[in-house]
């Protein structure tokens, strides 16, 4: 039995104000296949240009190892060339992926690519950030620290994508003082003898192709599955709910802050005390 998902919701384009009205007001997904026709990167952007452009720039690494309390806060697990990277990727499947990387600080020519979506988001131009993946590659279940409304661009290849409503995080065991739900939860195939009220969960999936984009309203939990090698882009926007601005400054200002210091304190007795009240 599978956890009950819908799809979400295409169009092939859509106006300023339909999307405001329609997907921004509601916060309701959104998949637009033809949003970024017209932009460089819709022709440019494979993993070959990554590597000629950014080959010689080297990357963090993140794979799906268990949290530790010797990690740092979204602390990268190795180091690589980003063309020993796309090697990796083209050559076979991996669990390296890169996640929440700003390449465009470094290698600042990626920004002609691209344009800024007049889509009725006021999106925070400091943060393009990208993630890249192997054939396989999980990205835990999860939501952004910032509580965004995030525009997510997917290149090269396919890209599952598995989204839940705030409102749904009862049924998604929460790990406490985190971003994450359980990490032993496998969101493909999941044990509901483990975990029970996941069969209580209502969500969204879509599969992304190169070129499509993706809109995750403010607080959506997401899970990511490369089906093939690829990479996306997210730009964002600030919450624009009040209680989402207050849950955005407390995870970045005190909450992420004071599960550092418990790690640090009371080491894998605190991880194992979180992932234990995250089943009760």
């Amino acid at each position: 039995m599978s956890i009950q998902l819908q799809e979400i919701e295409r169009v092939k384009t859509i106006t300023k104000n339909d999307f405001y009205n329609k997907y921004f007001m509601t916060q309701t997904p959104v998949v637009i296949e033809n949003l970024i026709d017209d932009w460089p990167a819709y022709s440019k952007w494979n993993l070959s240009y990554i590597k000629e452009i950014a080959g010689h720039r080297t990357v963090p690494l993140y794979d799906d190892r268990p949290v530790s309390h010797k990690d740092g806060f979204n602390e990268a697990h190795i180091n690589m060339k980003m063309s020993d990277y796309v090697d990796l990727l083209e050559s076979k499947p991996t669990n390296y992926r890169i996640f929440l990387y700003n390449l465009m600080k470094e290698v600042p020519v990626l920004h002609n690519d691209f344009k800024w979506p007049k889509i009725g988001l006021r999106l925070v131009k400091q943060l393009p950030m990208l993630f890249f993946g192997g054939e396989n590659a999980k990205v835990f279940m999860h939501y952004d620290i910032d509580y965004s409304n995030i525009l997510h661009f997917h290149f090269h290849g396919k890209k599952r994508c598995v989204l839940f409503a705030p409102s749904q995080t009862e049924y998604l065991y929460k790990v406490p003082f985190s971003l994450i739900s359980r990490e032993d939860i496998d969101f493909d195939n999941p044990d509901y003898d483990k975990f029970p009220k996941l069969k209580n969960a209502r969500g969204f999936v879509c599969d992304l192709k190169h070129g499509e984009t993706l809109y995750m309203p403010e607080g959506y939990w997401h899970y990511m599955k490369y089906i093939t090698p690829g990479f996306s882009m997210s730009l964002r926007a600030f919450p624009s709910k009040p209680k989402n601005l207050a849950k955005a400054f407390y995870n970045v200002f005190i909450m992420r802050h004071f599960d550092v210091m418990m790690r640090k304190l009371k080491g894998q007795n605190w991880i194992d005390y979180k992932n234990q009240k995250a089943l009760k």
